[in-house]
């Protein structure tokens, strides 16, 4: 078994616990219906990452909300580039697996795909 990196992005629409809480599970559940076989018990650990301007909660509790206790579970804060996608939620998921890299599926969302335009036509 290996480790693949499992990544993704969603924006919201505010600064707002539950808009930020929201549009994290919203994300989370896309990356496990994209990639079926995952399971909270094979992630080894998942870093959150929001733009500067979300300040108002942590998306990693949306994660522990959503059911998963026991993955290890960080976020931080994007270099604030000019002129990069505002209110933006993005993951990265450590997956303990058979499976290669190429048979991952990422997951883009709302503005979020203009991050990855190449993957859109994968996600499922």
């Amino acid at each position: 078994m290996q480790v693949q990196g499992v990544r993704g992005a969603i924006t919201t629409t505010s600064d707002q616990p539950d808009d930020i809480l929201s549009a994290t599970k919203e994300l989370l559940q896309a990356i496990l219906k994209a990639n079926p076989s995952l399971i909270s018990n094979d992630i080894g650990s998942t870093l959150f990452t929001v733009t500067e301007d979300l300040t108002s909660v942590f998306p990693a509790k949306a994660a522990r909300e959503f059911g998963w206790q026991d993955v290890p579970l960080m976020c931080s804060r994007e270099i604030p580039v000019p002129g990069s996608l505002p209110r933006c939620i993005r993951v990265l998921l450590h997956w303990n697996t058979n499976l290669k890299q190429k048979e991952i599926n990422h997951v883009y969302l709302r503005e979020a795909i203009s991050l990855r335009p190449d993957l859109q036509e994968e996600v499922r």
